[in-house]
């Protein structure tokens, strides 16, 4: 079976190996803008869906297709990747003594391969999808704190501004939900989604067709 990954994020591939799951990286290109009146809930999982079919549409021979989208939430505020050390301050400078709330949005998309099932009906999939929340809690950071922090440039391509498996962890006060999602693919909720494209993670770690 030929997974592919709708994302050039490493940390969503390294997760994914972590779990033992052979994939190929595909990112999609979409454009990850809100559309008007949308939640940031609605957002991660219309994007999701958005990466994973953009990449099924134009590789033929897949098996499964994983899209995910992650948003970091304050307040109402979306907090995307800083464009540079001043916003990734001004970013921490918000998250600091704070909780805020890490969404990602899943879809898992399975091809129905050719002469399966009873039809033996050529182009059919099978989808999931699913929403994973978590909220974080930040330790207060000085001034001194966040400046030694950007200088680290860890920062620079996160969702809001900070990773929690990296040097950001030594400022996370509490984490309620997964872990995994705040890094970025909430490996539980992938688990969870896989029986309903009728998969396994068996199936997926040794390339089951």
């Amino acid at each position: 079976m030929i997974v592919l990954l709708a994302s050039r994020s490493p940390r969503r591939t390294q997760l994914l190996d972590m779990l033992g799951v052979p994939h190929q990286v595909a990112p999609s290109g979409v454009p990850e803008d809100a559309l008007a009146g949308e939640t940031p809930a609605e957002q991660v999982l219309r994007l999701a869906r958005a990466k994973a079919e953009h990449v099924a549409a134009r590789r033929d021979g897949y098996g499964l297709v994983i899209g995910a989208d992650t948003l970091v939430v304050l307040g109402g505020r979306v907090l995307g990747q800083p464009r540079d050390e001043a916003e990734a301050a001004a970013m921490l400078g918000l998250l600091s003594g704070a909780t805020h709330t890490v969404l990602t949005g899943v879809c898992l998309l399975r091809a129905i391969e050719k002469g399966s099932g009873r039809s033996g009906v050529e182009g059919l999939r099978r989808e999931a999808a699913g929403l994973s929340e978590s909220r974080v809690t930040f330790h207060p950071m000085t001034e001194a704190e966040i400046a030694w922090y950007v200088a680290s440039k860890e920062p620079m391509d996160k969702a809001g501004a900070y990773a929690a498996q990296g040097l950001g962890a030594v400022f996370l006060r509490a984490i309620e939900g997964s872990f995994h999602n705040v890094v970025g693919f909430p490996v539980d909720l992938f688990y969870r989604l896989l029986p309903e494209v009728r998969l396994t993670i068996h199936d997926v770690r040794r390339g089951r067709p």
